[in-house]
């Protein structure tokens, strides 16, 4: 009885994500750019974007596989990246790998089609879906970033940098810092910005370590949670459009700025000043993708799915989280307000995956519904009580973090009853001998 349900749930998700990709593909081209689903057509001939994403996206689908058959997939995608490799050398033109991993992927998913049944096939193209959803998400959310800046012709930097003074303007201080680190410290950070997919996915791999000796999929792991975050995240840039600091405030760090688009050259030196905000207009180029920062929800993420794991996890998923917060506010990408806003929204959305596991019971729907609260609270705050919080920063920079921990502390709080308590082994107490 309970396989039935669950087919006609994944049969529906599977129609919903395709409607998904022909809406924003059909979005994409009325702006004059190709969607999702051709960027990634075109991947299988042409330069790929992001191999490394490719070669990550195809680890996860390996889950699924002997060892046997992961030597033989890695040495299939990498001849074909080889060959791919020395035509478009021949040719002189853009060099980028990746395909191989993107043929093997999709040679899987005819493999399970045509030559397996039964659970084996279900379990293999779970493989094929799950990588194939990491590259799509890269593309979708490339596809969604161009809707934003194409639809929201107004911005609301001014307010959020004039919330952003209760917290004491953490992306100007930080910034500072970066530059004065020089090229080492930005390269580093921009490394861990970037690839950010690529360390979802080791985590997401020592969680998925045992699909193929167990032959199934734990129920909840972090390619779920991230999946979720990216699916929710660009609707609430439409909602709260806000491109950045060094966009808004700034004209030429690092390499970017807003130019003539910007208020003024303020950004990392001098904090902005408090005066009344107003929205203001910007270019249809810059994504409107600052409220909340994604990135510090992603690396939120990794760095709770990493607890589990053993001391060079944790140690990473702590760095990656600590090293996304320097760069996001230290490359002028982000305010400070967005940061605490990405933190409580990934908190919310983890809590409500685990309680949809395990069933929705009273604590759970307690916890998520604190959690949206305070994550909607915050978004009013920014936007209608800016002048409010930048005045009395003593009490609302506080209360912002309070409100934050708040969140954290509930989800630990209520995740440690969810938990399975380790019964202790019962010691035999030695008998006296009867006389």
């Amino acid at each position: 009885m309970w396989r039935r349900p669950r087919a006609v749930l994944w049969t529906a998700a599977g129609v919903a994500v395709l409607g998904f990709l022909i809406t924003l593909e059909i979005a994409a081209r009325h702006y004059g750019v190709p969607g999702p689903m051709t960027n990634q057509a075109r991947e299988l001939i042409f330069a790929p974007k992001s191999g490394p994403l490719l070669y990550a996206s195809m680890a996860l689908m390996m889950v699924v596989l002997t060892w046997r058959q992961r030597f033989i997939a890695t040495a299939v995608a990498v001849g074909i990246d080889i060959a791919f490799f020395l035509v478009r050398w021949a040719i002189d033109a853009k060099m980028m790998f990746g395909n191989g991993a993107l043929w093997v992927i999709l040679g899987y998913a005819v493999i399970a089609v045509t030559r397996r049944t039964g659970r084996e096939r279900v379990l293999l193209l779970k493989g094929v879906g799950l990588g194939l959803l990491l590259v799509a998400g890269r593309k979708t959310g490339d596809a969604w970033l161009l809707i934003t800046s194409k639809t929201r012709p107004t911005v609301l930097d001014q307010y959020v940098a004039t919330a952003d003074h209760a917290l004491g303007n953490p992306s100007w201080l930080v910034g500072r810092v970066v530059k004065a680190t020089g090229t080492i410290g930005a390269h580093v950070l921009d490394y861990v910005y970037i690839q950010l997919a690529v360390a979802a996915v080791v985590v997401a791999l020592y969680q998925l370590r045992n699909v193929a000796v167990e032959r199934r999929f734990p129920r909840h792991h972090l390619v779920r949670t991230f999946l979720v975050i990216g699916l929710l995240g660009p609707g609430i840039y439409m909602i709260f459009p806000v491109v950045g600091p060094v966009f808004a405030y700034g004209t030429g760090a690092f390499g970017t700025g807003g130019e003539h688009w910007a208020m003024a050259d303020l950004w990392p030196h001098t904090p902005p000043p408090v005066i009344t905000p107003h929205e203001m207009p910007y270019d249809e180029i810059t994504p409107r993708n600052c409220m909340p920062s994604l990135h510090t929800a992603w690396a939120t993420a990794i760095f709770i799915h990493s607890r589990k794991g053993p001391r060079i996890l944790r140690y990473a998923g702590t760095f990656w989280l600590i090293a996304t917060l320097g760069a996001t506010l230290g490359f002028g990408y982000h305010y400070g307000v967005d940061l605490v806003a990405g933190v409580v929204f990934t908190v919310t959305i983890e809590a409500a995956l685990r309680s949809l596991d395990r069933g929705w019971d009273r604590t759970g729907m307690k916890l998520v519904a604190y959690g949206a609260t305070v994550f909607v609270t915050l978004l009013v705050s920014y936007r209608f009580l800016p002048m409010q919080m930048a005045t009395h920063s003593w009490v609302s920079g506080p209360l912002l973090i309070l409100a934050m921990v708040s969140v954290i502390y509930g989800y630990v709080r209520t995740t440690e009853l969810w938990e399975p308590k380790a019964v202790p082994a019962q010691r035999t107490e030695p008998q006296p001998e009867l006389v």
